[in-house]
């Protein structure tokens, strides 16, 4: 009984064989077909290999919710160099909470020469060259964010010294808390004095002539310092053409998590517009020379997390390939043998009507003559 049972469950099983076997006696081979075959399976390697690059690549996904966290500190990450001697330039920030944070709370004031050395002439001028391909290719950043913590930090290499040249500029860097508010981080001429109605700077002992606030942006960023991130006004010079010239750069700030296969971070992104003009009085262009930083924090968060191909997704892609490759040449070469077949009829039947029979009594038939056996010998 139980062989019984075990043939009706083989004859069962081969009976629902999807894939039945040909005797290789009954199996024709042609050149058209092992040349579309060998065409299939170069296909087939060559689109195998470009799936499994895709698969081991990676893509950036973005999400958008509305930021909750208004009660933490945003950090300010600054160092600018300023064409003035430190003693004649004060750095700080107000908010719209009227909230003086001075820059002695975190900030560092260092004489250094404008002019930099010819290794950091090459780092800024690189920098300057990524910020107008990132203008141009914004997919870029994805390449920046998947590369995070692996690049070179982008902070200028250390100065050589150098006893010829005398300190001309102020470096102002370090970092500030600030409260998650629209604010206004400038550097002018003077030293902030706290004040009860609002704040201001000590710039009557300065003389006019020594205004020149040409400055540099080595690095500023909004939250947690990540290397190897490239933020739009790294790398960014200006050259001031007059002694009485403001600056404004008007700056949105998007909170930012970051996740990827190699780091987790919460940052700040931020797009940026410029704008300089001369002061003139008496030309109605009215404001303080010096450079102002007015930031405004936007109430979208984005999400930036790193995704990969699922394996699953991979094999089905995959099967799809091979199996509409297959089927796909199947098709051309059936339809082109059918094509070729009907053509090459056509030819043979020309042929065979184009022949002469000549008759007895002298005259032609173009039938096609009889096949008897004494016609064979």
């Amino acid at each position: 009984m139980r062989r019984l049972n075990r043939k009706k469950t083989l004859n069962l099983m081969k009976e629902l064989d999807a894939f039945p076997k040909v005797p290789e006696s009954y199996v024709e081979t042609s050149a058209s077909g092992g040349t579309v075959s060998l065409i299939a399976f170069t296909t087939i390697a060559f689109l195998t290999i470009m799936e499994f690059m895709v698969y081991q690549d990676t893509w950036m996904k973005y999400e958008y919710e509305v930021d909750k966290d208004f009660t933490s500190k945003l950090r300010i990450n600054i160092d600018i160099t300023v064409a003035m001697r430190c003693q004649y330039v004060g750095a700080d920030v107000l908010d719209l909470a009227e909230t003086m944070v001075a820059s002695a709370d975190g900030l560092i004031y260092e004489p250094v020469p404008f002019e930099l050395t010819p290794q950091q002439k090459e780092l800024q001028r690189m920098l300057q060259i990524i910020q107008s391909r990132l203008q141009e290719e914004h997919s870029l950043q994805d390449v920046i964010f998947k590369s995070a913590f692996k690049s070179a930090s982008t902070a200028l290499p250390p100065r050589e010294d150098n006893s010829l040249q005398s300190p001309d500029a102020c470096r102002i860097h370090g970092h500030l808390y600030v409260n998650k508010v629209a604010g206004n981080f400038h550097i002018t001429v003077g030293k902030a004095i706290p004040h009860p109605r609002g704040h201001a700077h000590l710039a009557a002992l300065v003389s006019h002539e020594s205004y020149n606030f040409s400055h540099r942006i080595d690095h500023l960023s909004f939250g947690e310092l990540i290397p190897g991130i490239i933020n739009p006004l790294d790398g960014t010079e200006k050259i001031a053409s007059d002694h009485n010239q403001m600056f404004q750069y008007f700056i949105t700030v998007v909170p930012t998590k970051l996740h990827t296969y190699k780091i987790s971070a919460e940052t700040h992104q931020f797009s940026v517009t410029e704008r300089e003009r001369v002061i003139n009085h008496a030309a109605g262009s009215h404001g303080v020379s010096g450079i102002f930083m007015k930031y405004d924090i936007s109430s979208l968060m984005v999400t930036v997390t790193e995704e990969h191909m699922p394996f699953w997704q991979f094999l089905v892609r995959l099967c799809g390939i091979i199996g509409g490759i297959f089927s796909t040449t199947g098709i051309l070469h059936g339809f082109g043998r059918f094509v070729a077949e009907i053509i090459f009829c056509r030819f043979k039947l020309g042929s065979y009507r184009s022949t002469s029979v000549p008759l007895p009594d002298g005259h032609t038939s173009n039938h096609l003559p009889l096949i008897t056996d004494n016609s064979t010998h």
